[in-house]
């Protein structure tokens, strides 16, 4: 199953211009079989659906993106949100606490909403990493992808779409069946999934070698040691 794991509708996002019925027919002409709802700091949109509904052949689920003190993290499952701004590791555990999944959102970005480094803190506490982010500049989600493979996270691809023509950008193909919304939880912990990429009007999946990833790793390996440096 192909789903765009991180989208935003414009009800219950104000800075995004798509409508969901129009979110469901691009997903529909595109060859998507899903999308998620993932709307910043609320899941509204439950109240106006529920937790997942079928629409035109294509599965809708919603989550919500929280911001946190440390970046933005997807989270699904959780039915109560924050008000208020919390601190990662606190979401990450109120969420293991519902039995939910959290992905940490574009970790690279470079607008201070990404977990950056602090991705290592709570790695015990992800599900997983959305390495390809369609709002996001390549070398930033080979950045994640490659921290994400060291931490032995698995990863995801997801638009991040706010305009009608990116999604679908990225996506994740999942290879165990999703029905609803606890199939797709499951799929998330199963980790049986690939991170694509929409190209010429296919999705393919993206593999990188190790030597690829090389520059990446070494820059955090720099990193972390002048992180280490400047605490000591």
């Amino acid at each position: 199953m192909l789903i765009d794991t991180h989208i935003h509708e414009n009800k219950y996002s104000p800075d995004s211009f798509i409508e969901l019925k129009r979110a469901i027919d691009m997903a529909k002409l595109i060859g998507l079989d899903g999308i998620c709802i993932t709307n910043h700091d609320n899941n509204h949109l439950r109240n106006d659906i529920g937790d997942y509904v079928k629409i035109n052949g294509v599965l809708v689920i919603v989550g919500a993106e929280v911001l946190t003190y440390q970046g933005d993290i997807l989270v699904f499952g959780l039915k109560d949100i924050p008000k208020e701004m919390i601190h990662a590791e606190e979401l990450l555990r109120l969420v293991k606490k519902h039995n939910g999944v959290a992905i940490a959102a574009h970790p690279f970005r470079n607008n201070n909403r990404g977990l950056e480094n602090h991705l290592r803190e709570v790695n015990h506490l992800l599900s997983g990493v959305e390495s390809f982010n369609g709002s996001t500049y390549s070398y930033h989600n080979l950045q994640a992808y490659a921290t994400a493979t060291e931490l032995q996270l698995p990863s995801l691809g997801a638009s991040d779409a706010h305009v009608i023509d990116r999604i679908g950008m990225y996506a994740t193909r999942f290879y165990d069946s999703i029905r609803d919304d606890k199939d797709f939880i499951e799929a998330i912990k199963s980790k049986n999934f690939h991170p694509v990429m929409r190209k010429d009007g296919e999705f393919k999946n993206l593999d990188y070698c190790y030597e690829e990833l090389l520059p990446f790793k070494q820059e955090n390996n720099a990193k972390q040691k002048q992180s280490l440096i400047k605490n000591s």
